[in-house]
């Protein structure tokens, strides 16, 4: 345990026995980082959810009474990530910025863990600390399944409160353990440490309240079944918001959010740690001021704000979850779309974080293409349910996408946000990664073919590198702009010599087009 307290603090010492302050003040980079400053109210959940974006964490250590901690990613490039933008600019943990520098230590060692780590595993180990609400099969499926499709669950009470989660994939599942590890399901209490498990399939008997195989519905009790079974007690589960009372078992009246024992309209309203923003001027974690969960957080235990975005106006023979997508991804990671079958016209939108959504309200709200004029706003929700079985739109594509892991993504990691300049809707275009070889016709062809119009003018930028081309097209009115890019953004074009296609890529560009 020495090694993980920074070797309890001993300086590294030169040959005649002083201390040597390149060796304390520059260590060599490590997959372990050293927070020091951290505000009295930090909590593990709230280092995660400030360094999440750099990379993924396999672990955090508080020492609480020197307000340090170390933070342990699981390769060295996340941890280069977190140092290398702390030199420079703030990282807010709790509300107060901390410091980030490499640490001595090369890995996390708990009691009783050897060097040779648990491998990768779908099967995730989750142990429930200090549980002061019931944990039921219901409440482990809501807080995994955005993550990925989750096969079994299993609970048991052999040592404190844990349970084994099996997704149908490894990539699920270090997902699931990147964003929940550390976390509350409720706050204060109910806190999530994951391992991945030994086992390489769960052996499921029956389906009640503490084991399920979502394979095998009809697996054994019967009346136990989703059906039958009453809504288990799960109240946003997110830093900051307290559960309503427990009010007696399965099938009672749970104390719910959207009314007493009730939901929002499309089902849970829980919990989202998906994609960071790095949009400039954003800072990682939570902000500073007197709400230290997040920006914007609602009040009196209604649930913290989500980054779901509500899309209205939108002409349905146009549009479909690419086509959103490719407009939407300009203002932040894009994690899943959903079209609104009850209300025609209508989407809902899930971003990396709701400063993504306060960015594409701000930029996108009441503009007007394809005849209709866009409404945006908040949801309620956090983020949006996987919808197994999703209908068909007016083009025959399906009304739900997932988009999490999409290449097209512009803000994966602080290198790629960098390179993104947040613009309003305009009449004029930048276009990157086309092929070096195309062609001013070519370009204008893309475009008739796409939406039946041609730019008014096209400006091609020397290119610095010969391996592809960049510039600038402009359009008649901002419609048309808007529309050019949703039809024709992330569209492949064939290479010489049969490699892989470039993806023509749009953004907004504020810049005039001077011939």
């Amino acid at each position: 345990m020495a090694n993980n307290y920074e070797h309890s603090n001993k300086r590294q010492r030169t040959d005649d026995g002083t201390r040597d302050p390149e060796d304390r003040f520059k260590p060599a980079p490590s997959p372990c980082v050293h927070v020091r400053g951290l505000s009295d109210q930090a909590i593990e959940g709230d280092l995660v959810e400030a360094v999440q974006h750099f990379g993924a964490v396999r672990d955090v250590m508080m020492m609480p009474r020197k307000r340090q901690a170390l933070i342990e990613f699981e390769d060295i490039t996340g941890a280069k990530n977190c140092v290398e933008y702390c030199q420079g600019n703030s990282i807010f943990c709790a509300g107060q910025p901390a410091f980030f520098n490499f640490s001595l230590s090369q890995k996390i060692l708990r009691p009783g863990e050897g060097e040779d780590a648990k491998p990768p595993n779908h099967i995730l180990l989750f142990t429930i600390l200090n549980p002061q609400y019931p944990i039921t099969v219901d409440v482990i499926h809501k807080i995994n399944g955005p993550y990925g499709q989750v096969q079994r669950i299993v609970i048991f009470k052999k040592n404190g409160v844990q349970a084994m989660v099996e997704f149908d994939n490894v990539e699920s599942a270090k997902r699931a353990k990147q964003y929940l590890n550390g976390a509350d399901i409720y706050s204060g209490c109910c806190t999530l440490k994951i391992e991945y498990a030994k086992p390489t399939r769960l052996n499921v008997v029956r389906n009640d309240a503490e084991s399920w195989d979502y394979t095998n519905p009809s697996l054994g009790g019967g009346k136990d079944g989703p059906a039958g079974r009453g809504q288990p007690l799960l109240q946003e589960p997110r830093f900051g918001t307290a559960p309503a009372p427990y009010n007696g078992p399965a099938g009672s009246n749970y104390g719910g959010f959207g009314g007493p024992g009730g939901y929002y309209e499309d089902g849970f309203d829980g919990y989202n740690r998906g994609p960071g923003p790095y949009g400039p001027g954003d800072r990682f974690g939570p902000k500073g001021g007197p709400d230290r969960f997040g920006r914007g957080g609602y009040e009196g235990g209604q649930g913290a704000q989500g980054a779901v975005c509500m899309v209205y106006g939108l002409n349905m023979d146009k549009m479909n979850c690419e086509r959103l997508f490719n407009l939407f991804c300009l203002y932040g990671n894009v994690v899943r779309i959903k079209f609104l079958k009850s209300k025609e016209g209508s989407a809902m939108i899930q971003l990396g974080d709701p400063i993504s959504v306060e960015r594409a309200i701000a930029n996108l709200n009441n503009v007007f293409f394809f005849g209709n004029k866009l409404q945006l706003s908040m949801s309620k929700q956090a983020f949006l349910q996987e919808v197994p079985n999703p209908h068909e739109l007016a083009d025959g594509t399906l009304s739900y996408k997932d988009f999490m892991g999409n290449r097209n993504n512009r803000f994966t990691n602080p290198e790629a946000a960098q390179k993104n300049r947040i613009q309003s809707p305009s009449k004029v275009l930048h276009f990157f990664n086309a092929p070096p070889t195309i062609t001013e016709s070519e370009v204008f062809e893309m475009f008739d073919n796409a939406i039946g119009k041609r730019p008014l003018k096209m400006k091609q930028f020397p290119s610095k590198t010969e391996r592809s081309c960049t510039g600038l097209v402009e359009f008649e009115s901002k419609a048309d702009g808007i529309e050019a890019l949703i039809m024709v953004n992330h569209t492949p074009i064939s290479s010489p010599g049969g490699k892989s296609p470039f993806i023509f890529k749009l953004c907004f560009s504020a810049m005039p087009l001077t011939m």
